[in-house]
């Protein structure tokens, strides 16, 4: 099949945001959307398509990154952000643990900090949010903030997701599930984001960029598949056209979504590559209740449909209904 790319004019519609965007790399990958970056240097890192390892189909993005350091770091990505609210879904599968150092898989220049970045990776065996201007964390990592996020599982993809919304809201699910230690803003309930909130911060990015940085010499390898950047959560059941790569403009009105959850589908591979069942903590029995905020319905979804006491599983879209 044809890549079918679609790039609409936006100059003469002021209502409308830059483009959303979103790739599942199964007709390869262009590097006209999806251009190498590596500020300031690069020694050693490499972006490369991947057939052999993918979530779905047959590709993914592989990125390794080397053995200098910072200087080691390479990232793919792209400055076609939306405005105003962000949602960016991506499966991605990590070669080795998260240990103590620190590192980085998701880089986004930042408005807000007058350039610098806002960064996703982990540090202390958790996933963390890192602001480099300050180098503040979310979670603290105190043991009750490191207590409060969790490590990225190995040997799978997983589903990551995160929201960046234009209140200072922060939210971030792995593989349906609200990570509390890695959510900010007005109505989070997180005692563990004070070094986060010391200052006032929304987040203003001008791109979102995979790969690996490392700040004491970790090497890793990492898988990208099914990468969407969206005006609203797509979640991980949601749809990225096969053998394509779509880009569209969307309206800069957006609707808040605080802490849903989403559907979980198998990882599929080629036969070739051995992948262990993904880690969840979202329960698959009908017959449970889900907990507020959990999954609750939506096409391919097996677990609960129930909710627990106080809670309503309320429709969301095609994808997902969410107990609230």
């Amino acid at each position: 099949m044809a890549r079918q790319t679609a790039l609409l004019a936006l100059a003469a519609l002021s209502s409308l945001s830059i483009a959303q965007i979103s790739d599942n790399f199964e007709e390869g990958w262009d590097q006209t959307i999806w251009p190498t970056y590596a500020p300031s240097c690069n020694q050693g890192g490499t972006v490369s398509l991947d057939t052999t390892v993918a979530h779905s189909g047959n590709n993914s993005m592989k990125v390794v990154g080397g053995p200098n350091g910072f200087c080691g770091h390479i990232f793919f990505g792209t400055t076609k952000v939306p405005t105003g609210d962000v949602y960016v879904r991506v499966w991605l599968q990590l070669e080795t643990a998260l240990n103590n150092d620190h590192v980085t898989f998701i880089v986004m220049p930042d408005n807000a900090q007058d350039g610098d970045d806002l960064r996703i990776g982990g540090q202390s065996e958790i996933l963390d949010y890192n602001r480099e201007s300050d180098d503040a964390t979310l979670p603290d990592l105190s043991p009750q903030g490191i207590a409060s996020s969790v490590n990225l599982p190995t040997g799978s993809f997983q589903c990551f997701e995160y929201y960046l919304g234009t209140d200072g809201t922060i939210q971030t699910w792995l593989n349906g599930n609200l990570i509390l230690g890695m959510t900010t803003g007005p109505n989070a309930d997180n005692s563990n984001d004070a070094g986060w909130t010391r200052e006032s911060y929304t987040p203003d990015i001008t791109g979102v960029y995979f790969g690996w940085e490392a700040y004491s010499g970790d090497i890793n390898t990492v898988w990208f598949d099914d990468v969407a950047i969206e005006t609203s959560r797509v979640g991980c059941g949601g749809p990225t056209v096969s053998g394509s790569t779509s880009i569209r403009p969307t309206s800069t009105t957006h609707s808040t979504v605080s802490g849903p959850t989403t559907s979980n589908p198998t990882t599929t591979t080629k036969p070739s590559t051995t992948i262990p069942p993904t880690t969840s903590k979202t329960t698959s029995s009908a017959s449970a209740s889900q907990t507020k905020y959990g999954q609750c319905g939506g096409q391919g979804w097996t677990g609960p449909t129930a909710c627990a006491s106080g809670s309503t599983c309320m429709y969301q879209n095609a994808y997902y209904s969410q107990c609230l």
